[in-house]
């Protein structure tokens, strides 16, 4: 089960944080502070997993941030999740057209979007790049008209 997914920039702003298990503000801060410097002060030729406070991470960067899952030990599929990272951002590529940092900080609410269609719960629900955009064209039409 996921518990958290991160996007962070190379100065390790966080962009968007989406958490499926409560965590007060605090231990939020105080985790992702960690995990931003464990992160950021890994090179490329690191593996992109690493478990951090009883929490399996998963993470992968493309070109400025950083996109971390946090997840129970005992998931046993990283590559899984890997790939779905990989799913997250050609989403986040189709809808926004290449994608930046500054898309998700202009919409922030439709990046949470395409994220809330994608995993619930913690569960990866959908990962059909057409079926995950399909509401969200529909409510852009609806603002346009």
């Amino acid at each position: 089960m996921i518990n958290f997914i991160l996007m962070v920039n190379k100065q390790g702003q966080t962009r968007l944080a989406q958490y499926f298990q409560f965590l007060s503000v605090k231990e939020r801060m105080t985790l992702e502070g960690e995990l931003i410097r464990k992160c950021l002060s890994r090179n490329e030729t690191q593996c992109s997993f690493l478990e951090h406070r009883g929490y399996k991470i998963i993470y992968r960067r493309y070109a400025s941030l950083y996109f971390i899952i946090g997840m129970d030990l005992e998931e046993e599929n990283e590559m899984a999740y890997l790939e779905f990272i990989h799913n997250l951002v050609e989403t986040l590529d189709k809808y926004f057209e290449n994608v930046c940092e500054l898309d998700i900080m202009f919409n922030i609410e439709k990046a949470h979007y395409i994220l809330e269609e994608m995993v619930m719960n913690g569960q990866i629900v959908e990962t059909n790049k057409t079926q995950i955009l399909a509401p969200i064209h529909v409510l852009d039409k609806a603002k346009d008209e």
